[in-house]
């Protein structure tokens, strides 16, 4: 992922290195000392401080939120009358919001009731409590699933971003796209879950109508940082248009990524229009070069992603791509509205699943098949 730039009061700066420059000031002789030196110096212990102590603030509120919760919890389900719990609550939330102001409204009872009755364990809480608010919790309670809280809270705990970005990520579907990508990994998959998702939406590169190839990997360097957030945690570019050198002649892979997470390189193929299998064979060359001359040691073996600009995912399956390491994903560049990507998201799962149910019941073999990996498509419609 880009780093970002340091700057004085960096919230990825360790404690160890703040030190170290400390330090290192402390040894230049005082004469030496310019008084700007001196106020950045003394700034930068402000800002720590500052930053560190509304860390532990956030914590102990957010801790509070889900005790006062586990506790109303605790007590209405002892009584086990949903009436007098609704009577109690109420009833409690004139008593605080009196004295400890809008915080302890009804309302924001019941969201702390929620929160520590989706977040059960104190032990998960805690620590994620360290890094994400109270107004993160607030984004991840409406979700149905617990799975979805769980990686929503941490992706954004991992990739260190606020309530804003995390309510874009669960607005562009991230968790269903993952779990879409997912259910295309068979149990033989030489491709790690949680890797890749299905489609991408990249629709932050400006494209004009009629763009090409050419246009669009242009536009994911330009546009690197929002390329990788979509992505993912722990993809690193690497190259554009890697070359390689087989028999005397030139091949190019478009874009070389590496995943410092699953420690191998990812290599990314854009293809306009719809999946041929030809393009299979295309990558597994590319794959088994990188396997060869780039793979370092330590690290695993490379694998593909082809993203098209539609999938067509019964070749996909037939072709067993993920056991050769290969993953096929759709690209849009437009996000559509609210209900028809809820629409169109649920729709792809709904055929993933069902593509997930008849792998199950088809016998399958370890030997492996002999594909013609090369083969050229008559009719791109098909």
């Amino acid at each position: 992922m880009v780093k970002p730039k340091k700057h004085r009061d960096d919230p990825h700066e360790t404690t160890d290195s703040r030190e170290s420059k400390t330090r290192s000031l402390e040894r230049i002789p005082s004469q030496e000392i310019d008084e700007n030196d001196l106020f950045e110096h003394i700034s930068e212990i402000i800002d720590n401080r500052k930053r560190r102590a509304y860390a532990r603030v956030n914590q102990e509120v957010t801790m509070m939120f889900w005790e006062i919760g586990h506790v109303i919890n605790s007590f209405v389900l002892e009584n086990k009358r949903a009436d007098y719990g609704k009577k109690i609550v109420s009833a409690l939330a004139t008593q605080l919001e009196k004295t400890y102001g809008g915080n302890f409204s009804k309302r924001n009872l019941y969201r702390m009731m929620q929160f520590a009755e989706f977040f059960s364990d104190p032990e998960i809480v805690s620590p994620l409590a360290t890094q994400l608010s109270w107004s993160h919790f607030i984004e991840l309670l409406p979700l149905k699933t617990h799975e979805a809280r769980l990686y929503y809270a941490n992706d954004a705990f991992v990739r260190n971003y606020g309530a804003k970005e995390l309510r874009r990520q669960i607005s562009r579907k991230a968790y269903e796209r993952k779990e879409i990508a997912n259910t295309e990994i068979s149990e033989q998959s030489a491709i790690p879950f949680n890797v890749f998702k299905d489609p991408y939406i990249l629709d932050t590169f400006d494209l004009k109508e009629n763009y090409h190839e050419a246009d669009l990997e242009k536009a994911i360097l330009t546009g690197l940082e929002s390329f990788i957030l979509e992505f993912g945690n722990g993809f690193t570019f690497v190259e554009r248009q890697k070359r390689m050198i087989i028999d005397g002649e030139d091949i190019v892979l478009d874009l070389l990524f590496y995943n410092r997470k699953h420690k191998r390189l990812v290599a990314i193929e854009v293809k306009m229009g719809r999946f041929k299998p030809e393009y299979m064979g295309q990558m597994m060359l590319y794959l088994k070069w990188l396997n060869r001359y780039e793979r370092k040691e330590g690290e695993e073996q490379p694998i593909g992603l082809i993203l098209c600009t539609s999938a067509n995912r019964k070749k996909v399956e037939m072709l067993e791509m993920d056991k050769a390491g290969i993953a096929v994903a759709e690209y849009w560049t437009d996000l559509p509205p609210k209900e028809e990507l809820e629409r169109k998201i649920e729709e792809i799962a709904f055929e993933a699943k069902e593509r997930l149910e008849r792998r199950k019941k088809m016998p399958h073999s370890d030997i492996p098949k002999e594909i013609d990996y090369f083969f050229e498509s008559k009719d791109d419609d098909e």
